[in-house]
């Protein structure tokens, strides 16, 4: 038996909350590298905002999370953490991509441009390799016909996978998905999920929150059932999906059948 991958992402007591609204109350997971987990729930679970946390596009009020072994967002003084400046935060996040649901792509650049932004303004990387590597980028997610088109000139899928494409182009170590699928038609669906799927096939770490149970089902190592700010039933998917142990994660599964 070949030695477990090394983890990549560990979470301990993640707390968050707004105002008097516990959103995470108390959330401890382990991904290791490669590995993806797929988060299920119904709305207001918390799915969302435990991605943010991730990557520190929330703060957290409590606990910790780790990415590669390292506080992101946060140093350690002592026994407390210390948030870091936003330059600070910035840099450490530069291991994590993150694509959204609503692709939030820059309307006045074309699909070359928005995936060679971040290469050569963040990374400075010259623009002959900023250029090479996002149109190889592009190619390998279907869209190398479309370097020239803006984003009006795409369908929704396209778009999002220009979104994912720009992810790619910052050399990501975790890949995080919040909902990538829902603003798309039922048609488009499925390109998207087709390259996710190329992703974990050539061993990207990815955390995505969806309620595409074929694809959790098909691809991922680790289900995670969430329901008010908990993870409240976790396992591979053949457990969680096809013999969940919790009466909420039953009654969640039944609208899908």
């Amino acid at each position: 038996m070949p030695p477990a991958a090394a983890p990549l992402v560990v979470a301990r007591g993640v707390r968050k909350s707004y105002g008097r609204d516990l959103v995470l109350d108390g959330i401890d997971f382990t991904v290791a590298q490669t590995e993806v987990a797929c988060i299920i729930g119904p709305s207001g679970s918390g799915k969302s905002t435990l991605l943010r946390c991730i990557n520190h596009l929330e703060k957290i009020d409590g606990g910790s999370i780790r990415v590669g072994g390292a506080l992101i967002g946060y140093r350690r003084r002592g026994a407390t953490l210390r948030e870091m400046s936003e330059r600070e935060a910035a840099r450490a996040r530069r291991r994590i991509g993150m694509v959204f649901q609503s692709f939030d792509l820059f309307a006045h650049l074309t699909a070359l441009e928005n995936v060679m932004a971040g290469p050569r303004f963040v990374l400075n990387q010259p623009q002959r390799q900023a250029r090479e590597q996002s149109i190889a980028l592009l190619e390998s997610v279907g869209l190398g016909h479309c370097l020239t088109h803006y984003p009006a000139q795409l369908s929704g899928g396209q778009q999002q996978r220009v979104a994912i494409a720009r992810a790619l182009a910052m050399k990501p170590a975790l890949m995080l998905f919040d909902e990538p699928t829902s603003a798309l038609d039922p048609e488009l669906v499925g390109e998207v999920l087709g390259v996710m799927r190329d992703l974990a096939d050539r061993g990207m770490t990815m955390i995505v929150v969806t309620h595409e149970l074929k694809f959790a089902h098909e691809v991922a190592d680790h289900v995670w059932f969430m329901d008010a700010g908990r993870i409240v039933e976790h396992g591979p998917p053949s457990a969680v999906l096809e013999q969940p142990i919790q009466q909420r994660t039953r009654s969640f599964l039944a609208r899908y059948v």
